[in-house]
């Protein structure tokens, strides 16, 4: 396994591990706004046998990162990849000096849910019906980074 910063032109794998994973995936104009002209995003794909099977995506503002995106093709998970790609965004939220880190999740994804617990993130509220496309609520998470 190997993680390293997205560029460009990893968008097309970008775009295939978002629309299979995500009921309402970001559209492929959105995903390249945030590898090209999107000035606070930072994004991270995993690779395999040099295939991207992953990638994690975050904005840093001011002094927190909310971490954006964060998915693995399903014939690659359970094997650390979500696990390195959230180190790594957290890990370079600490280098560019951020306090904290934020991210949502839908209510009812234990998966991601737990993952995030062993990173240190905690439940701090909800954003009711956030995800429009089942009305399911969002779970909003925060982590200390300091």
């Amino acid at each position: 396994m190997e993680i390293r910063q997205a560029v460009f032109e990893d968008l097309d794998s970008l775009v295939i591990i978002e629309e299979s994973s995500f009921t309402t995936p970001w559209s492929k104009a959105a995903l390249g706004v945030e590898l090209s002209v999107n000035d606070v995003a930072r994004y991270f794909v995993a690779l395999e046998d040099g295939k991207i099977v992953g990638y994690g995506g975050m904005w840093i503002i001011v002094d927190e990162a909310h971490i954006t995106n964060l998915a693995v093709l399903e014939a690659y998970r359970g094997q650390g990849l979500g696990k390195a790609l959230i180190e790594t965004l957290l890990k370079q939220a600490k280098a560019e000096k951020c306090r904290a880190a934020t991210l949502e999740v839908r209510v009812g994804n234990i998966v991601a849910r737990r993952l995030y617990e062993k990173h240190g993130f905690a439940p701090v509220g909800i954003r009711p019906r956030y995800y429009a496309d089942t009305n399911e609520d969002a779970l909003i998470m925060w982590c200390m980074l300091e």
